[in-house]
């Protein structure tokens, strides 16, 4: 551990959400985790917040990555303001903490709301938590130059834009593991399992009795296709083909072989990879129609503007988009899919009380630099028809970077 972490602040942290409650939930992860299973692997992942500032609590022998250190500032931030909010303003940010360590929660739209703040303040606007001191419906009240914005800050998963979850897919191709190095065995060589999902394949990275239901029932049709050694199976809900696999000078490792499947079969595929001996099998899988993770920020958006903004004073809708890696994030940037949705928005009766959209990703969150990450540290899309668009004194917080 070097000086660079505040210790106590990590500590005083853990403290506000509880000790027994962070304890609990850091062993449900582990136990949620263990197996080294494709799940368990982005499990990890999806709380990679909690783990982190628990490694920097166990004073490693290791620099903290850059990554880790935004992460303990921030966790350092929620502790100082703690002592700034008035009581019951304390108790909410317990409460939203508490929350984050619950279910299927994670830090993130905490950490999303307290690195907002301070990108805030860096640009020289003075930040009000109204949201937690006044109960305000939005989170956060930011001032410059005599003029107020008002904050809400959101997460939406970019699940909601496919038909095939990435959560379901690494538990489908976890229970079919075994049977597939089972086959390989019998049938030595490299092949690749096509699958289209017309009405797509829904659920999370945890256990759901509905969403095992159909991943069971998935699951059960590979198997049977594979006994009765046929290449094909087709209904309306379900298109298998199995094919050699011919990539070109493929290796039979994952890390190898996946670079390669992904450029393939294109970023929106769910690719798993089995090897059993010399043996390999690729499964690469696609909903039936193009994911719309934009369009369902674009109708987020929609749906909190008129409950999350008073319209008295200018807003801004500080979105954070969940569950996105890099090559998709970059691409949602680089289409101006993003762009185009914030935009359509942005001419909607429902966008009136907003002055600017913003938009951040994990990548944003961890300090990673672009082009992985937009510069700036979000993407910002101004509306041209608020009458505060062009005030100077907002222009920090507002102006499109885009």
């Amino acid at each position: 551990m070097t000086g660079l972490i505040d210790s106590s602040a990590l500590d005083a942290f853990v403290a506000l959400v509880g000790e027994r409650p962070w304890t609990e939930r850091l062993a449900a992860i582990r136990a949620w985790s263990t197996g080294g299973t494709r799940a368990g692997r982005a499990l990890l992942q999806y709380h990679a917040v909690e783990l982190a500032i628990e490694r920097l609590r166990a004073r490693q022998n290791r620099p903290p990555s850059p990554a880790e250190l935004r992460l303990a500032a921030l966790a350092g931030d929620a502790a100082s303001l703690a002592g700034q909010l008035t009581r019951r303003g304390k108790e909410r940010l317990r409460k939203t903490l508490r929350a984050a360590l619950d279910a299927n929660g994670t830090l993130v739209p905490a950490f999303h709301l307290l690195r907002t703040a301070s990108l805030q303040r860096s640009r020289g606007f003075a930040v009000r938590f109204a949201g937690f001191d006044d109960g305000a419906p939005f989170d956060l009240l930011i001032a410059r130059g005599g003029i107020e914005a008002e904050v809400a800050c959101d997460i939406v998963s970019a699940e909601a834009g496919r038909d095939v979850h990435r959560g379901a897919w690494f538990r489908l191709a976890d229970q079919i593991d075994t049977d597939l190095q089972t086959w390989l065995a019998a049938h030595p060589g490299r092949y690749v399992l096509k699958m289209t999902l017309p009405l797509g394949l829904r659920g999370g990275l945890r256990q759901d009795r509905a969403e095992d239901n159909a991943l069971a029932a998935l699951h059960e049709r590979i198997r049977a296709m594979l006994a009765e050694q046929r290449r094909a199976d087709q209904d309306e809900a379900l298109v298998l083909r199995l094919d050699p696999l011919l990539l070109a000078a493929a290796q039979a490792d994952e890390l190898g072989l996946l670079p390669s499947l992904r450029r393939e079969f294109g970023p929106e595929a769910h690719l798993s990879v089995t090897a059993a001996g010399q043996g390999v099998f690729v499964m690469a899988a696609r909903a039936g129609r193009e994911n719309e993770v934009a369009v369902a920020i674009r109708k987020r958006m929609e749906a909190i503007a008129p409950a999350r903004l008073t319209g008295t004073r200018p807003g801004i809708l500080a979105m954070f988009v969940e569950d996105t890696d890099r090559a998709e994030w970059r691409s949602l940037r680089e289409k101006l899919e993003l762009e185009g949705e914030a935009r359509q928005f942005l001419t909607h009766a429902e966008a009136r009380p907003v002055v600017a959209v913003t938009c951040a990703s994990r990548l944003e969150l961890f300090g990673i630099p672009a082009p992985d990450a937009a510069e700036e540290g979000e993407l910002r899309f101004r509306n041209p028809a608020h009458p505060a668009a062009k005030m100077p004194a907002l222009a920090p917080a507002v102006a499109s970077s885009a």
